[in-house]
C-alpha cells in the first residue's frame, strides 16, 4: 500500500498557530485538498502523534495553511523535524492581526478556523472554514512530495 501511496503526488504547505499557550506552532502537511467553496474549506489531516494535534482539532482555534514554492524546501525539511526547535528561523513570517503566523512568501496562503475534526485511524481529519486568502503574484511553482522526494512542476511536465 506504502508503495502504491509514494506515487500519489502532493502539494507541500506548513500549517501555522499559536498553541493553547500562545507560542507559535509549525508543521509541514501534504495531506491538504479543498472541500468546498460554499462555506470556503480545506481538510487537513494531522498525524495523531502530533504534539499540537489537540489544539488543531478543537474548534474554533486558528490556523494557516501556507502553500510553499519550489524554492521553500528547507522550511518544509525544518518544518518536517522532530525536533520542535525554531521553527520559523528560515522563511519570511510574519502574523496576521489573529496572530497566526504565516509566510509572507507562500504561493498561497488559506486563514481557517478548525470548523470539524474527526478522528481516523493514525491521524486527526481536520475541516477549516476559510475566512482570508492571500495569493502570490509571482508565477505559480509549487514544492511538490512524491515517490519520498521533492519535485518540481516542471519536473510533472
Amino acid at each position: 500500500m506504502k508503495l502504491g501511496m509514494r506515487r500519489l503526488a502532493a502539494g507541500v504547505c506548513v500549517l501555522s498557530t499559536r498553541t493553547d499557550t500562545g507560542h507559535p506552532f509549525a508543521m509541514t502537511v501534504s495531506s491538504v485538498t479543498s472541500v468546498s467553496d460554499n462555506p470556503a474549506s480545506l481538510l487537513v489531516c494531522i498525524n495523531k502523534q502530533v504534539s499540537q494535534q489537540e489544539h488543531l482539532s478543537t474548534l474554533g482555534n486558528q490556523f494557516a495553511v501556507n502553500i510553499l514554492s519550489e524554492s521553500q524546501q528547507a522550511i518544509s525539511d525544518l518544518c518536517a523535524g522532530r525536533d520542535v526547535g525554531d521553527r520559523f528561523s528560515q522563511g519570511d513570517w510574519l502574523e496576521n492581526p489573529q496572530g497566526i503566523p504565516y509566510l509572507a512568501d507562500a504561493q498561497a496562503v488559506f486563514f481557517c478556523k478548525v470548523d470539524l475534526a474527526s478522528a481516523y485511524g493514525t491521524h486527526h481529519i481536520v475541516v477549516g472554514l476559510m475566512h482570508e486568502v492571500l495569493v502570490s503574484e509571482a508565477e505559480p511553482s509549487p514544492l511538490i512530495y512524491v515517490n519520498g522526494s521533492y519535485a518540481r512542476l516542471a519536473d510533472a511536465k
